[in-house]
């Protein structure tokens, strides 16, 4: 998709002009996450998309699809059901825009709390996570006690 920014000081407000020759899904998510930005400056609309890569496309993720965010390799991975993205962020800027589902595990994972399967210990004093789709990981340490805080245990 070929995208045209133009900044312009003589808008009274910011719009937008999608041209397509089909209105899919990825262009009704943009839609939505550009018609609520200014609610979101106002405060009054919780953004819950994240935009990620697969190869050349530009995908908006919505959180509830998100299990897990892994650094691996020194690149930012977001995992769904059946895919994964890549994300230029790292890892604490995304964070910071992630609602209250999701909690960090360790130093290169956060997991989405709704999409845990089971959990169970682990080798020194670690957890071990299944997610939903098959995903594993380890809770570290020092990361345990806000993971049980999450869960209310």
């Amino acid at each position: 998709m070929k995208v045209n920014l133009f900044v312009s000081k003589d808008l009274e407000e910011p719009y937008a002009e999608i041209y397509t020759d089909a209105l899919t899904d990825n262009i009704q998510k943009a839609m939505v996450l550009l018609e609520n930005e200014t609610e979101d400056e106002e405060g009054m609309s919780d953004n819950s998309i994240l935009a990620v890569k697969k190869g050349q496309d530009i995908v908006l993720l919505d959180f509830e699809d998100i299990f897990m965010i892994r650094v691996e390799e020194k690149q930012t991975k977001v995992y769904t059901e059946d895919n994964d993205y890549l994300v230029k962020k790292p890892l604490y800027q995304i964070e910071e825009n992630l609602d209250s589902n999701f909690v960090r595990v360790s130093k290169t994972t956060i997991v989405n709390l709704r999409k845990i399967k089971r959990v169970a210990p682990s080798l020194r004093g670690m957890m071990f996570i299944e997610l939903k789709n098959g995903l594993k990981d380890n809770i570290s340490r020092k990361y345990l006690s806000d993971f049980k805080d999450a869960l209310d245990l």
